[in-house]
């Protein structure tokens, strides 16, 4: 599949964002209290990026994530996706963006224990099929991408608990979604485990041209990323490229 455009560079002309977000803004209501979550942020993503979102617990970053990927509303502000408005959609319209742009990984792997990885795989194949103009891919090619072509006849209990997460990983690509959101996806793994896991989000992201974005507090992941934001206190304190992203099996954990 060809490459998507990636991220703007000196001398080129950018392409037009896949998220386009002004003056995000999230309070929770804790009591008497608000709590904010997100104060006025101002954001672009692009196509083909692999984006790494860093910040302690209690930055924003989940709920950044989750504003993106439709799950949460903002309190202020708007998200544009494409031409649409997220942020004025109706909850119909925004489980059918769920469904047919979007793919989710998260820290825990939710998979169906009954399931062999192949049937895992196809079961949301099967249910996007029809979802958007293009096909869905072959459930064995992705767990092939993923590095899992002689585990897929396995079920999640003859499993690791990366060769798990990378099955979630497949799952989430096999509909080849637009952007790939993934929360702390080596949260619960060890160092070794966590790198196999993010070299295969990060040859999803090469080979399928999918928007990838993982948020986490782990700094050591900034240097195979495109584009690293870091996010205190709600605000976007920092926005930088990295020319040459290195390979996770370079990071230094």
């Amino acid at each position: 599949m060809a490459r998507a455009d990636r991220a703007p560079h000196l001398g080129t002309v950018p392409p037009d964002p896949l998220f386009h977000a002004r003056g995000l803004t999230k309070v929770y209501r804790m009591g008497e209290v608000d709590v904010p979550a997100l104060q006025a942020v101002d954001l672009d993503l692009f196509p083909g990026e692999f984006v790494v979102i860093l910040g302690p617990s209690g930055s924003g970053k989940s709920t950044l994530l989750n504003i993106l990927g439709g799950l949460d509303a903002p309190s202020a502000g708007t998200v544009t996706f494409r031409d649409h408005v997220l942020t004025a959609a109706r909850e119909a319209e925004l489980t059918q963006y769920r469904r047919e742009h979007v793919g989710f990984v998260f820290q825990f792997y939710n998979l169906i224990p009954s399931l062999t990885a192949l049937e895992n795989v196809a079961l949301v194949t099967a249910l996007t099929s029809t979802a958007h103009g293009g096909q869905p891919a072959d459930p064995a090619d992705t767990l092939r991408l993923v590095g899992l072509g002689a585990r897929m006849d396995n079920f999640p209990a003859q499993l690791s608990g990366g060769e798990q997460q990378r099955v979630a990983i497949a799952r989430a690509i096999a509909k080849r979604p637009d952007v790939l959101l993934c929360d702390e996806p080596t949260g619960a793994l060890d160092v070794e485990t966590g790198k196999l896991v993010l070299a295969a989000l990060q040859r999803a992201n090469r080979e399928l041209g999918t928007l990838t974005v993982i948020i986490t507090h782990n700094a050591s992941v900034a240097g195979m990323a495109d584009r690293v934001l870091r996010l205190r206190s709600g605000r976007i304190v920092g926005d930088e490229r990295n020319a040459a992203p290195i390979a996770p099996e370079q990071l230094v954990w």
